[in-house]
């Protein structure tokens, strides 16, 4: 994937750089769901 479409997926929202989940999915080539999954499983382990 290029360096600009991910540019392009980054959002500046009150002074904050954020990517939406669907985007990360996209990239990572997994379903939302899956990536979701994941980021609670890290936040969790690391509590």
């Amino acid at each position: 994937m290029e360096i600009t479409v991910i540019q392009n997926k980054i959002y500046e929202i009150r002074g904050q750089k954020i990517m939406f989940d669907f985007d990360l999915a996209e990239i990572y080539e997994v379903e939302t769901r899956v990536l979701n999954q994941a980021v609670k499983r890290a936040i969790e382990s690391n509590l």
